[in-house]
């Protein structure tokens, strides 16, 4: 085991898979010489040179296009998005091509579009969003969110294997603030399960991303009996996992960076009242940004986005229910 940052085990996991699989390239704006907007791929053109580390043009329905026809003719490409905002222009090829090929021809397309996501360091309204709910609603992609550094290389590596297209959620602000212990060498997470991430008994916080270290702050500042599901997967979700861990708290606070509209939370909160109900103890509630654009001003955003204080509120609020 090594002790990683999230990012370092991205780029592990990722340098990992192109030597175990020589079909497995990255391509994206910057991301050869340069090592990439973050540096997940620093050191990549050296060791595996300009025909698997591919720097394109500022186009990302090229980028997405040019990989899913690789993708086609048996290659694993990984586009690297410089932030997750930038996806939507290269929406067209991946929600209308890449994501109903196996549904219109029974084709394969194996590729991973790496979407670095979210605020927290004053990036402003292009680029801090967190555009998952875009992908839910397109049959054929998989959609993860990982939200340690474990997962994140065990799920990057699950994701580049997969044969369907898989829009990998990586939290910018968990880049350099999360580290913990990753297995060394080949390692995977399953698509589809979801964690436990504390055990507990009176209140279960349901959370993805960066909303997942803030339930664990505000659980043991709190020193409540609460329970913390990490959901990894957002499609497919781990269903079984959720109503399991709601039946046995009967009191559920679905979590996320995200705006509340039509959003994860709306159809895990959907799932858990059809399923669920009569085994709750009280509503179901939710935590999650503003539905507002993310501003510049570091007060402002730290006003728009889920805080340690807010979740604290939270929880405090539903336990005393």
């Amino acid at each position: 085991m090594a002790e990683l940052t999230y990012l370092e085990a991205i780029s592990d996991g990722l340098r990992t898979e192109m030597r175990r699989d020589e079909s497995v390239f990255c391509l994206g704006e910057d991301i050869g010489a340069f090592g990439g907007a973050f540096k997940v791929t620093a050191g990549f053109a050296e060791e595996f040179g300009p025909e698997r580390v591919l720097d394109t043009p500022l186009a990302e329905n090229a980028i997405v296009g040019a990989a899913t026809g690789a993708a086609i003719e048996g290659m694993r490409p990984v586009c690297e998005m410089q932030f997750a905002d930038f996806i939507a222009c290269g929406f067209d090829q991946l929600v209308n091509v890449a994501a109903k090929l196996h549904y219109r021809q029974g084709q394969s397309v194996p590729l991973v579009v790496r979407l670095p996501s979210g605020g927290g360091f004053s990036g402003g309204p292009f680029h801090s969003q967190n555009p998952e709910a875009w992908f839910l609603q397109a049959p054929g992609l998989k959609v993860v969110a990982p939200a340690t550094a474990a997962d994140a290389k065990g799920l990057l590596a699950s994701a580049i294997r997969d044969p369907n297209p898989v829009c990998f959620l990586e939290h910018k602000g968990l880049y350099r603030h999360v580290r913990d212990e990753v297995p060394e060498g080949e390692y995977t997470v399953p698509l589809g399960k979801a964690r436990v991430a504390r055990e507990g008994g009176e209140l279960t916080v349901i959370a993805y991303g960066s909303a997942v270290p803030l339930a664990l702050a505000a659980a043991e500042a709190l020193e409540e009996d609460i329970e913390v599901l990490d959901l990894r997967s957002l499609c497919p979700l781990d269903t079984e996992a959720i109503l399991a861990s709601a039946r046995k708290t009967g009191k559920v606070l679905i979590a996320h960076e995200a705006t509340r509209a039509c959003g994860v939370g709306a159809e895990v909160a959907a799932l858990i009242g059809a399923e669920a109900f009569e085994d709750l103890d009280g509503p179901i509630r939710r935590l999650t940004a503003a539905d507002v654009p993310i501003p510049f001003s570091p007060p402002l955003e730290q006003e728009v986005l889920p805080q340690l204080d807010d979740m604290k509120e939270a929880c405090r609020e539903l336990l005393a229910y």
